[in-house]
């Protein structure tokens, strides 16, 4: 397997959302294989972090369509998925696809939507199709969402729940920026004139080929055991109403796999495993009242408590 094919994607993209978002090359690594496992993320910070803006350069720069959508109180589930209406001139029913059928969604403060409208993603989130009307369609690949929230702001919001928190393939947060990379970002012009010239670095051909490079990474037994004991751990917390589920196994595997390549490797390491760690699996513990904070902190002492294999890998 060719691993300078993966250097290469990474670079290019950490070197093109770079422009918009300084020094959080980890934040757009992990996004980056989030994607190339298929899977969503949720974006989760303080207002005025650049959340929305890292999205948008994410976007632009694997290409594809892109829609964003500001998640309001009102916002109904036919505004996501599209509607059939009925056409005068042609006296017939005819599809208006909503913003879910492109293959890049922005899920703008998704927590200021009603609980029907956030469930309206769940079956597009899980088995990549909508059915409207009884008629199913198939999502076009590859297909993501790409969620914000604000954990401060409680007023007319509504959390999500559990069910859906577990869609998601990883929960990211930027956090603030060193002195000097937020003063050289007030210096400089607005971010949204920076995306807009950005362009397309890599191919959706691509992106495709390497999703299923990814799946090639080898996992050694001894790494495997390592994601199992992380994970029944949390099972075994009588503190928590739940520990994590079978899909956040599995996303922690195909996440290592994808983290390994884009460092360079063809094989998962204990390091893979612990770094991603927290980001797949805080959000999946049952511990609702918990912060992203805290239930980070809570899965790094299950990590700190579990013996790491020899990296004979």
């Amino acid at each position: 397997m060719d691993m300078k094919l993966f250097e290469s994607y990474r670079d290019r993209i950490l070197d093109n959302v770079g422009k918009v978002i300084l020094g959080k090359d980890e934040v757009i690594k992990r996004l980056t294989a989030c994607y190339l496992c298929s899977g969503h993320v949720l974006l989760e910070d303080v207002p005025g972090t650049g959340k929305t803006m890292l999205l948008r350069a994410f976007a632009k720069t694997v290409g594809g369509s892109f829609k964003r959508v500001q998640f309001t109180p009102d916002l109904l589930p036919s505004d996501l998925t599209g509607i059939n209406y009925y056409n005068m001139k042609s006296q017939e029913f005819e599809f208006r696809p909503g913003p879910l059928f492109a293959q890049i969604i922005l899920a703008d403060e998704i927590n200021r939507a009603t609980p029907r409208t956030q469930a309206s993603l769940l079956e597009a989130m899980e088995e990549r199709q909508i059915t409207i009307d009884g008629v199913t369609r198939k999502m076009q690949e590859p297909f993501m969402v790409m969620a914000t929230q604000n954990p401060l702001e409680s007023y007319g919001t509504f959390p999500l729940p559990e069910a859906q928190v577990d869609r998601f393939f990883m929960r990211l947060s930027l956090g603030y920026m060193s002195r000097e990379q937020e003063l050289a970002v007030i210096a400089r012009k607005p971010a949204a004139a920076i995306v807009e010239e950005l362009e397309q670095k890599v191919t959706e051909e691509e992106t495709m080929k390497l999703k299923e490079m990814v799946r090639e990474v080898h996992v050694s037994d001894d790494a495997a055991g390592y994601m199992m004991d992380i994970i029944s751990a949390t099972r075994e917390d009588e503190s928590l109403s739940g520990g994590v589920s079978t899909r956040g196994g599995i996303a922690l595997y195909h996440g290592s796999q994808a983290m390994a390549a884009l460092s360079g490797r063809d094989y998962v390491i204990p390091e893979d495993v612990r770094d991603l760690a927290p980001a797949v699996l805080a959000h999946r513990i049952g511990s609702s009242s918990a912060s992203r904070r805290e239930s980070e902190a809570y899965v790094q002492r299950i990590i700190s408590s579990i013996r790491v294999p020899l990296e004979e890998m």
